[in-house]
């Protein structure tokens, strides 16, 4: 079957080319207050309903800390109950007034200081806690807990509402693009309102794991997309100050753990890497989506080499046809191999052995709509425990063997085949084979069909879908199955249900907003924006900094996503601190240290 073509979604009109301009050092002639001239700008937003009340501030004196909770950050909420959010400021950057009510009004301090920040100085930090693409809460009680480490640090800190697949309501949706819109509207406030909220307007950092690293590495590279123009509008979103002058979404930096993205091609991506190499399940012999499963592996190959993707020493990564399995060979594949090689050998570099094995992950983000640690009942079962709030504050932890010794932690992954070499000599392993690794470290954990689903019920389908009903989103699945489906149909498994007209039906369904599924795919897809593949190629203004840790173990998706996301921002002139940590799955995945810290001293790293 050759599906080899130039894939190009349909993306939006607009003729700009502005994604080569970034924020802070990569900005030269713009700041974030003044997004690029293709912007649109709106005149209906009511001004009174987006400026921040600064005489309603609450004072938490113990810990020298004003906030704000409840603040509905649109003119025109489409969901009232999420789009408020929480601002928290360090008390050196106000000087306040008593207004004998319990509140305060407050001015920016320009002579306080926090460590080396001021009031214009701070870095702002934004946490986008929706796994599964679900819905963030916002903050309705205050908790010193949830925000400590980031004010202490000297940040200001702004936690907003934002609605998710599991937000859908008789009147309003949470399906895909609100989420982003709502994160977007909210950093249009903040900016709309920076004569009275202190921090650094061209410093805002967004960080998220799983749906949320997903989320942030859409805002990371959508920057004033006009996909979400009409979105943002129909809110009131703030798109111009009061000297009306054009207000920018895009973002400073992007931390991203396991970010479950780039799903026009999710399907693909996880045959190749681990469904090739499984024959259980639906991809037993015999089975319908077992020959889907190698058709769908060969046509992201095919786009894979459409990416034109290049590696840190520019070379080009391509996949090329295999003895055995599909297109196990090729630059790309050596590049994969590469990446799993320097996980491990970084993991022997800072681990000491004796050594347990564990998969911890972050228990909560630290809570304002709670902190139990429990799973919620509408996520994905395959998907750790997160809850709405800062960070991580406790870690759950999956213990197994305790491996003595280097060599015996060697011959443990060697068990089913030789795929690891070690050397004693010098301390370093050599991976020699993908299928190796993904027998023993990265087994598929769902079906053929993982991201857009055979019969659409999978998470991704609702966040692409109409309310809490799944929609058909990805091209190729369509393609792949009108090819193969009289080949489909005379194997086990395989019902008219499954067909390509489906698809194409699902494809013809819009929104409330009048957008169908390829615009609002193209929306949250951030490969749409940074390679030249796609229409939206420099239309949008992609964030200088990035952060990418993943847990190389999880079956959640495939390595190639963050591998090819790290190398198109790469290829675009973004800096990009990348690992994939050994050991580790589907988490807030560090090679040492935690989370918080990791992520703290990374910003303060760049906003000196």
């Amino acid at each position: 079957m050759n599906l080899s073509r130039r894939v190009v979604l349909r993306g939006a009109a607009g003729t700009g080319a502005v994604g080569v301009m970034g924020l802070a050092a990569c900005q030269s002639d713009t700041d974030s207050t003044s997004a690029p001239s293709t912007a649109a700008t709106s005149s209906s937003a009511d001004a009174a309903a987006l400026t921040l009340d600064n005489a309603a501030w609450s004072y938490d004196a113990t810990n020298d800390v004003y906030y704000q909770i409840g603040v509905t950050y649109v003119a025109t909420p489409g969901a009232a109950d999420y789009e408020t959010l929480g601002v928290y400021v360090p008390g050196k950057y106000f000087q306040a007034t008593d207004n004998g009510d319990g509140t305060y009004t407050a001015t920016i301090d320009t002579a306080g200081t926090v460590g080396n920040y001021t009031a214009a100085t701070a870095p702002i930090v934004v946490p986008v806690n929706t796994p599964g693409y679900a819905a963030q809460k916002p903050p309705t009680e205050y908790s010193y807990d949830d925000v400590s480490s980031y004010v202490a640090a000297g940040f200001v800190y702004v936690f907003p509402g934002v609605r998710g697949r599991d937000s859908n309501t008789d009147s309003y949706t949470g399906n895909a693009p609100w989420g982003v819109t709502d994160l977007k509207a909210a950093v249009r406030y903040v900016r709309y309102n920076a004569d009275v909220v202190p921090g650094d307007k061209d410093g805002i950092f967004l960080f998220g794991h799983s749906g949320g690293g997903a989320q942030t590495a859409i805002m990371g590279s959508s920057g004033d997309s006009e996909l979400y123009t009409p979105y943002l509008e129909s809110l009131g979103a703030a798109m111009t100050t009061a000297d009306g002058e054009t207000i920018s979404d895009a973002i400073a930096g992007a931390m991203c753990w396991c970010p479950i993205t780039s799903l026009d091609y999710a399907n693909a991506a996880y045959e190749w890497n681990m469904g090739q190499f499984s024959s259980t399940d639906t991809r037993a012999a015999g089975t319908w989506t077992a020959a889907y499963s190698t058709d769908l592996a060969v046509a992201f190959a095919e786009h894979l080499n459409d990416l034109g993707l290049k590696d840190e020493s520019g070379q080009l990564l391509q996949l090329s046809e295999s003895p055995s399995g599909q297109y196990l060979a090729g630059s790309y594949y050596d590049h994969v191999v590469a990446a799993v090689n320097t996980s491990l050998n970084r993991f022997l570099s800072y681990t000491t052995f004796p050594y347990t094995p564990s998969n911890s992950f972050m228990a909560g983000f630290n809570g304002q709509s709670g902190g139990s640690g429990e799973r919620p009942t509408d996520m994905p079962t395959d998907m750790p425990t997160d809850m709405a709030g800062g960070m991580p504050g406790g870690d759950s932890s999956e213990s197994s063997t305790t491996y003595q010794s280097v060599e015996e932690y060697m011959a443990y992954l060697n068990t089913d085949s030789t795929w690891v070499e070690y050397d004693a000599a010098s301390g370093t392993a050599t991976v020699l084979n993908l299928e190796g690794f993904v027998k023993s470290q990265k087994t598929p954990s769902k079906d053929v069909g993982a991201f857009d689903g055979v019969d659409a019920s999978a998470t991704e389908n609702v966040v692409l879908g109409k309310g809490t009903t799944g929609l058909h989103f990805a091209p190729v699945s369509r393609d792949v199955i009108a090819a193969g489906q009289e080949e489909y149909a005379n194997l086990s498994g395989w019902d008219s249900a499954y067909a390509a007209s489906e698809y194409e039906l699902d494809f013809e369904e819009t929104d409330s907003v009048g957008q169908d599924v390829a615009s609002r795919l193209d929306a949250y897809n951030p490969m749409y924006f940074l390679n030249d593949l796609y229409d939206g190629y420099q239309t949008s203004t992609v964030a200088p900094h990035w952060r990418i840790r993943t847990g190389i173990k999880q079956g959640d998706t495939a390595s190639t996503v963050e591998l090819n996301l790290a190398a198109a921002l790469r290829n675009y002139g973004r800096e990009v601190d990348f690992a994939t940590v050994w050991g580790v799955g589907h988490t807030p995945a560090e090679e040492t240290g935690d989370a918080t810290s990791n992520f703290i001293a990374w910003v303060q790293e760049r906003v000196a």
